[in-house]
């Protein structure tokens, strides 16, 4: 494999909350850069509302993924690694898979990566890591915020609230803020284990919008509200999957899986 025509491409959602996009997005595209310090790196975001909005307000431009793949053609990048910072194979996985095929023809050959929660592995070692990072005592109960889908890759969500008491801690819960399970279905679930507080953390790889509003706001129909008004104690931590260090090292070794392909 000729290094110096070998790029890799960090697709992410991206986000318009500068403090956790540099804890998180920069900060994995920064390991990559750490890890293959031989291989250009280059971003593109799905996004088009948050790419527009950054633009307008911060004057930074963020192409999206036909337009990096383009520019790295310009490059002169003859081998390309997507790599994709989603959390499950959902609707901006398969929209980014669609752009990719879309350019295939300019490069000689290109590996897609894996989102975060691809294989039964990956759901362990989450489980593992998070059980670890936010490490809840037995008489509290660790609420987890995840986007959800309409796409069928939703059903990860319910699957890992399983794996969670599965693997020995009964305490942690799994939700989404768009689908199932949803807010009412955790609140009684919560209620049977009566914990003396609830901590909230978004599932999400930044700690954006939703972890800033629909998690923690002050509004009513925030978690944080609806678990206060039901009479729990709640606090709340707003740190994004992609500040973990375990996190990182699962999207690092996605990265190498895709490199590893081009060289097959």
């Amino acid at each position: 494999m000729n290094r110096k025509k070998t790029a890799i491409l960090v697709v992410s959602f991206g986000t318009s909350y500068e403090e956790t996009r540099k804890k998180t997005l920069d900060r994995m595209e920064d390991r990559v850069r750490e890890q293959f310090p031989d291989v250009p790196v280059y971003r593109a975001w799905t996004s088009g509302i948050i790419r527009r909005k950054i633009e307008k307000r911060d004057g930074i431009h963020i192409p999206d993924v036909k337009s990096a793949l383009a520019l790295m053609a310009a490059d002169g990048m003859t081998e390309v690694v997507v790599s994709p910072t989603h959390v499950i194979n959902g609707i901006e996985n398969d929209r980014m898979l669609e752009e990719v095929n879309a350019c295939r023809y300019l490069f000689s050959r290109v590996s897609v990566g894996r989102p975060l929660l691809t294989t039964q592995e990956d759901n362990r070692r989450i489980v593992q890591v998070v059980a670890q990072e936010l490490a809840p005592k037995e008489d509290e109960a660790l609420v987890l915020m995840g986007h959800g889908t309409e796409h069928y890759a939703n059903a990860i969500y319910a699957a890992l609230d399983y794996q969670f008491k599965d693997m020995g801690h009964p305490n942690i819960f799994v939700g989404t803020v768009e689908a199932y399970p949803a807010l009412e279905s955790l609140i009684r679930s919560v209620r049977k284990r009566n914990p003396a507080r609830v901590i909230l953390a978004p599932f999400m790889v930044v700690a954006g919008d939703h972890a800033e509003h629909d998690l923690a706001g002050e509004g009513a129909a925030s978690w944080k509200s609806c678990f206060e008004k039901a009479g729990f104690e709640v606090s709340c931590v707003l740190k994004g999957l992609g500040e973990y260090a375990g996190v990182q090292e699962m999207f690092l070794e996605h990265v190498q899986s895709a490199l590893d392909e081009l060289k097959s």
